[in-house]
């Protein structure tokens, strides 16, 4: 099945722009972070509330030390985030000139807007790589393929977080939730109403470090990393099947049972360990870290009657941020 895109994904513009504008959202995983590396299943949520807005234009400005790209990301980020999403973007740059055929060509600037929180495990690098590559296109009136984009984007992800799995690229281009496996994709059926409330705990997280940590404790405990795939794919395709046949309470569990999973590798803190145990003491149906881990998000499974608590104990436990996705409706979202 073709993963469906959204309106303002894949650049129709024939023509060269004086301002190139790109466009993606923030996503989050529902079971099967980490596994899927491994070549397991995956799926992954759309966060269509969380979008990220690219701008790209010509400047008069001459090449410099720097080069002949400028790069500027609103708010407050940390220098070393700046400097790590500037060497994934000149990449970026520099792949996506030589797939179109420019050569040379005056000083580029790009500015980079955005809502998602950055090392949450909401895809902000994925996000703000893909509607750079957008506005890209647009800016010098190019139509890129899905294909190109994807691979546009993996080329900034794997210097961001090493060898990257390739769902985050794929997820925050996706209109609906969506199962990755192995550089496949496909949309999921959704026969549960409920609503996932995802919460940010303040603590940034690093994907590239959990990586790192998982594969050297894989390596030092010999069968650990068989185990842990099979128990990683066994709950994703359960949780697959009690999303397509409306079973939200199992669905609930299958979330808490990979949370336990990732918490026993040691990928969890004690402020997500918190917020999960708020979370299921308010009602909700099943609760787990998402994303790489080591800080992050959280994200829980609640009926719509249960959302008001659920959400509220979840500030009282710490969380900054909240927001609500509604499973129901997914597929019409236009970022």
């Amino acid at each position: 099945m073709t993963l469906p895109t959204s309106a303002e994904g894949v650049t129709e513009s024939r023509r060269a722009r004086s301002v190139g504008i790109g466009r993606a959202h923030a996503k989050a995983i529902l079971l099967g972070e980490h596994a899927v590396v491994y070549g397991a299943p995956a799926l992954a949520l759309p966060i269509p509330q969380l979008t990220v807005t690219a701008s790209a234009g010509w400047s008069s400005h001459t090449p410099d030390s720097q080069g002949d790209l400028s790069y500027t990301m609103t708010g407050s980020p940390s220098r070393a985030m700046v400097t790590q999403a500037s060497d994934g973007l000149r990449r970026l740059t520099a792949e996506f000139k030589e797939r179109v055929g420019i050569t040379g060509g005056p000083h580029l600037d790009v500015i980079l807007d955005g809502a998602i929180p950055h090392g949450r495990g909401l895809g902000s690098s994925a996000a703000s790589s893909r509607a750079i590559a957008l506005a890209l296109a647009d800016l010098v009136g190019r139509k890129l393929t899905e294909s190109t984009v994807f691979d546009l984007v993996q080329t900034s992800e794997n210097m961001a977080h090493g060898k990257a799995s390739g769902v985050d690229a794929t997820a925050v281009g996706a209109s609906r939730p969506l199962l990755f496996q192995q550089g496949r994709t496909e949309a999921l059926e959704i026969g549960c109403d409920g609503l996932f409330i995802v919460a940010d705990s303040g603590e940034m997280g690093s994907t590239k470090e959990a990586v790192e940590q998982l594969r050297s404790g894989f390596r030092s405990r010999p069968g650990t990393e068989e185990s842990f795939v099979r128990t990683a794919t066994e709950l994703t395709e359960a949780a697959r099947q009690d999303l397509a046949d409306g079973r939200a309470k199992e669905l609930g569990t299958r979330l808490t049972e990979y949370h336990e999973l990732l918490s026993a590798a040691g990928l969890s803190t004690d402020r997500i360990e918190a917020l999960v145990g708020a979370a299921l003491s308010a009602g909700s149906l099943g609760a787990k870290i998402t994303g790489g881990g080591l800080g992050g998000c959280l994200i829980a499974l609640a009926q719509p009657e249960q959302a008001r608590e659920v959400t509220r104990r979840l500030h009282e436990a710490g969380a900054v941020q909240t927001w609500v996705v509604p499973l129901k409706g997914l597929d019409n979202h236009a970022p």
